[in-house]
């Protein structure tokens, strides 16, 4: 996998939010679900995985196929942070968990995203569940727009 800045507060997330706004732009369009990119990065600036929406699968979440591509017993895991152009799902019909869920499921310890999810499909709390749970959660609106914008379709 490439590399980039480690994972930081500042022009590092967003740098890395970015790049999920990008991932995003290559998910197959839907009318029934948000464009999605997700980056897991480890603490030294290792991307273990990526991924994007209906990706592999028409119900893939950007969030569960990037950590499809990460061996769930690399020790980096505990380190990395989950970058997300979307907050991580708290509840979908397509699968038994939510990205929220699968993300508590992994040591990951921060998870930074763009764009507070809408109540267009969902009523979402996955940066609560996240919270509570422990997990460090940053939320970057100042880079929602790029994501708003690969979504305008949904939001006429």
């Amino acid at each position: 996998m490439s590399a980039g800045p480690p994972p930081a507060e500042g022009e590092s997330d967003a740098l890395w939010l970015r790049r999920t706004v990008e991932l995003s732009r290559s998910c197959p369009p839907s009318e029934t679900a948000f464009s999605v990119g997700c980056a897991v990065v480890a603490a030294d600036g290792t991307v273990l995985g990526e991924g994007y929406s209906r990706r592999d699968d028409p119900h893939d979440h950007a969030e569960e196929a990037a950590l499809r591509e990460v061996d769930a017993d690399d020790p980096r895991l505990a380190g990395a942070t989950l970058y997300s152009s979307l907050e991580p799902c708290s509840s979908r019909s397509s699968r038994p968990l939510p990205c929220s869920a699968l993300i508590l499921a992994t040591p990951v310890a921060r998870v930074v995203f763009a764009w507070r999810e809408p109540s267009l499909f969902v009523d979402c709390d996955g940066a609560e569940r996240l919270r509570a749970a422990g997990r460090t959660v940053v939320e970057r609106p100042d880079l929602a727009g790029g994501v708003r914008e690969v979504n305008a379709h949904l939001l006429g």
